[in-house]
């Protein structure tokens, strides 16, 4: 079937918005509605593909086809392109997915040094004419032609000043005629030619701008910002004009059918009379609240009014919406569904539902779950002025004040000093842990989106930046740069997790809350979320803090995360060092009733919900001291010397340590290790039950790739257990399960399987491997792989479904497949991701698991998932 380019207003409304844009799309529905819509057409999506899949050439026949739809729009409007009764066209770009302020629109098309005399004559306003004219000239010229926008301002600021007029409004025709001819010359001096006067090629020139502005970095940076696809394209709506600049009984505005920033159920918007939509948003003149054109025009007004309640209720959403009133008619140019802020996301939401327009099930599907992190954390006041130094990475969102501290050392004194301290380093390791744990938030030169500070900082809700690539850290002097600029310890800064700056001095910030129209979209997602939510917490307080935003027990519990205060990681170190398996039981014991302490803490927060533990994860280096004088004052509290210390240090560095001694392959090496942490978690199991608390231990063995690791790990710790049940004379119900996160591993998981009472997918891990990228080294080149289209978004944020998503496809069936019983779960950064778990939803996985930040996100997420598979 030959495709269909083209679609008038009236026949479009059966049409998709893929097809037509969102706009076109709208454009076609009002019109189908009644409502007063200048008559127009839309160039399709698929148009706009062809024609860049094409070298830029139309597709055959298009352009004949344009020429029709023009002269239906001559017979419907009764006026002619470039005759007497100049027909003037507006052409906008429109794609499926709005993209605010990405593509301009163009207006006054048709005008020349003809039309505009006869528009002129015809309506009796020559200023009217001559101002619509030099107004098409700059867009044109900006738009199409590509002139910087400066040089046509330029030339009314200086006939202004040379007039002494204040406002626009006060140029009378002679001076837009004098200002035409300045802007023309612009035109030939800038492009070196003539200013075009034939009305179908000022079209053709403007469709084709349009569709290549897709392509344009703006367009193109916006859409990685929103995760939109590339291939959508823009659809170009052709909409015949109509006019507020006409006189004081003209005018446009702009207007939302509720307050986008808070939710009220109230229009909001501005007007201004005697004016061209532009001229609202340009900010040269002081637009009206919109509630003043009750007085202005009561009428107008009261028919604004009842539109709008006709086009929410259909469209079901808070619309923004443009209209243009010519010499007292009322006509509406687009609607769309308006931008909002979080908090009013919800409260729309939750009131659409109240009022009937929404049942619950469109009404959790129209918040964006995304927006609702801003909601969770303490976030910039932002009516203050800041002095941004430089942007990151917002790894971790949330705005965060503090003093500097270069080290985990200084930010804990600072903290017991009652100072708020921001953790300020080159990077951070497992070693930082306790001054990020007393830091008001964390910033880092180096790492990406699921580095370490990012990863921790998120499961313990600090704010977070990371990969700041302009600061310079040098730790030995205790100063940084941000270009110019020196930073000391002690110096305040102020960062925002959720737009990656970081500002200089103290900025005020805004405490979070938690409304009760969020707690009711939360109580909604327990009617339709089936797939659980569990939280990724390693103390707990974390533990609570997720049981209190809803979370269904801890998917990730990392163990390594509880060494780091100053008594258990002198014993770690000795454990570490020790020469003798005899040696490392004996630091061990030192270990355990430590380990005991926080589990019993961590299953009383839990109460009745499973907790998965991971065994021990990252490398013995890890937990070691690198600077010389740090080893020095640990081989002193050791009693050994320095050189014996320094050769012991550096005989446990790795070259690549993350694919090296560590999950598995150490506890194989080490069995005391595995045999001490069982201990530790299945003692606590028992003192907790004693206590009354309804336990249920899952222990997850880390990097498991053959099937013999987890085999013999499994019969270490079922001796262990057996003998712990037999001193306590008690038992608990157990799982013992394995983290995937090794490609081979999901390739034999139907073996795996055999041995594994669950499978957790640990998906920061199994992407590194898949993709043989460093997730901490990635925002080197990361940036320029997206602009490139190498791939669509970050990995590491979004799962990325065609390879680790078929690998976890893989290992999910084959488990199945020999386990009928088997639990399947994931536990990396992707399981607060809502792209991520819709993809666990529809592979069926019993739960997803996050940091306790994001569990309402995760929880919302899981509601739409069912909503979407099942509507």
């Amino acid at each position: 079937m030959e495709k269909k380019y083209i679609y008038d207003f009236g026949e479009g409304s059966g049409q998709t918005k893929e097809l037509l844009g969102g706009k076109g799309a709208n454009l076609a529905k009002m019109t189908e509605l009644g409502v007063p819509v200048p008559e127009g057409f839309t160039l399709t999506t698929e148009t706009c593909n062809d024609y860049l899949n094409n070298d830029k050439k139309f597709p055959a026949g298009v352009w004949n086809d344009v020429k029709k739809y023009i002269k239906k729009l001559e017979q419907q409007t009764n006026k002619q392109f470039g005759g007497e009764n100049p027909l003037l066209v507006s052409v906008r770009s429109g794609a499926a997915i709005s993209m605010p302020g990405m593509m301009d629109t163009i207006l006054n098309l048709g005008l020349n040094d003809k039309t505009v005399e006869f528009l002129a004559k015809k309506t009796a306003n020559p200023r009217f004419a001559y101002d619509s004219y030099r107004r098409f000239i700059q867009m044109f010229g900006n738009v199409v032609l590509g002139i910087e926008g400066h040089k046509f301002e330029e030339k009314i600021t200086e006939i202004k000043k040379s007039k002494k007029y204040q406002e626009d409004t006060e140029f009378k025709a002679e001076d837009w005629q004098e200002i035409i001819s300045l802007y023309k010359k612009v035109v030939q001096d800038t492009k070196g030619y003539d200013f075009p006067q034939n009305p179908e090629k000022q079209l053709e020139q403007a469709i084709r701008a349009v569709f290549e502005s897709w392509l344009i970095p703006r367009a193109i940076r916006y859409r990685r910002i929103c995760n939109i696809p590339d291939d959508l394209g823009t659809a170009v709506n052709i909409q015949s004009m109509v006019f507020g600049n006409m006189g004081e009984t003209s005018g446009t505005g702009v207007l939302f059918t509720r307050n986008p920033s808070t939710g009220e159920n109230k229009l909001f918007g501005e007007f201004l009379m005697n004016a061209q939509g532009e001229d609202v948003v340009a900010g040269i003149r002081t637009p009206e609240s919109i509630e003043n054109l009750q007085t202005v025009m009561p009428k107008i007004y009261a028919e604004i009014n009842e539109i709008t309640q006709k086009l929410e209720h259909y469209f079901k959403d808070m619309q923004d919406i443009e209209f243009t009133i010519e010499d007292k008619k009322l006509y509406i140019l687009q609607t769309r569904n308006g931008k909002r802020s979080a908090t009013a996301g919800v409260k729309i939401a939750v009131d659409m539902e109240k009022e009937g327009t929404k049942n619950k099930k469109e009404a959790l599907l129209s918040v964006d779950v995304e927006s609702l992190d801003k909601l969770l954390h303490p976030k910039l006041d932002e009516n203050l002025d800041k002095e941004v130094l430089t942007k990151g990475l917002p790894a971790s969102p949330g705005a965060a004040v503090g003093k500097i501290a270069f080290s985990s050392q200084k930010a804990e004194e600072m903290s017991n000093n009652g100072d708020e301290v921001i953790l300020v380093r080159h990077e951070t390791s497992p070693e930082d842990i306790t001054g990020m744990d007393v830091s008001r938030g964390i910033l880092t030169a180096c790492g990406g989106m699921t580095s370490h500070a990012a990863v921790v900082a998120r499961g313990m809700g600090r704010p977070c930046v990371s990969g700041a690539s302009d600061l310079i850290v040098d730790q030995k002097k205790n100063i940084a740069f941000i270009k110019e600029l020196k930073l000391e310890e002690g110096d305040y800064i102020t960062i925002d997790g959720s737009t990656g700056e970081v500002i200089k001095g103290k900025q005020k910030t805004i405490p979070a809350e938690i409304s009760g129209d969020f707690e009711t979209i939360l109580s909604w997602s327990k009617e339709f979320g089936q797939m659980h939510v569990r939280t990724n917490a390693d103390t707990p307080k974390d533990a609570q803090k997720a049981r209190d935003f809803g979370a269904e027990g801890i998917g990730l519990c990392r163990t390594e995360h509880m060494f780091f205060d100053e008594e258990r990681i002198f014993a770690m170190r000795e454990m570490i060092l020790s020469k003798t398996e005899k040696q490392r039981e004996k630091s061990l014991e030192k270990l355990l009733p430590f380990q005991r302490t926080d589990f019993i803490g961590i299953f009383k927060a839990m109460d009745g919900y499973p907790v998965n533990i991971r065994l021990l994860d990252p490398p013995l280096h890890e937990f070691l001291p690198e600077k010389n004088r740090e080893i020095e004052a640990l081989a002193i509290k050791m009693g050994v010397t320095f050189e014996t210390l320094k050769e012991q240090v550096l005989s446990l560095h790795e070259v690549n340590p993350m694919l090296g001694h560590r999950g598995c392959r150490l506890m194989i090496s080490y069995p005391e290790i595995a045999k001490m942490q069982t201990r530790a978690i299945m003692e606590a199991a028992c003192e907790a039950q004693k206590q009354g608390v309804r336990v249920f231990p899952e222990i997850m063995v880390p990097l498991v790739g053959v099937i013999e690791e987890l085999k013999f790990l499994r019969k270490l710790m079922e001796e262990e257990i057996r003998q712990v049940f037999e001193e306590q004379g008690m038992s608990v119900q157990y799982k013992i399960g394995t983290m995937i996160e090794i490609p081979r591993a999901c390739i034999v998981a139907d073996e795996i399987a055999k041995v594994a009472d669950y499978f957790s997918f640990g998906t920061n891990d199994l992407t590194q491997m898949t993709f043989g990228y460093s997730r901490d080294d990635v925002g080197k080149f990361l940036p320029e792989y997206l602009d490139k289209k190498f791939i669509q978004q970050d990995p590491f944020q979004t799962l990325d479904i065609e390879g680790v998503g078929r690998l976890m496809s893989i290992a999910i069936g084959k488990g199945r497949k020999t386990n009928r019983n088997i639990k399947i779960g994931i536990c990396g950064e992707h399981g607060g991701d809502p792209k991520s778990i819709d993809f666990c939803f529809h592979h069926d996985f019993n739960y997803v698991s996050c940091s306790p930040f994001r569990v309402p996100i995760a929880r919302i997420a899981t509601a739409q998932s069912f909503i979407r598979k099942w509507q």
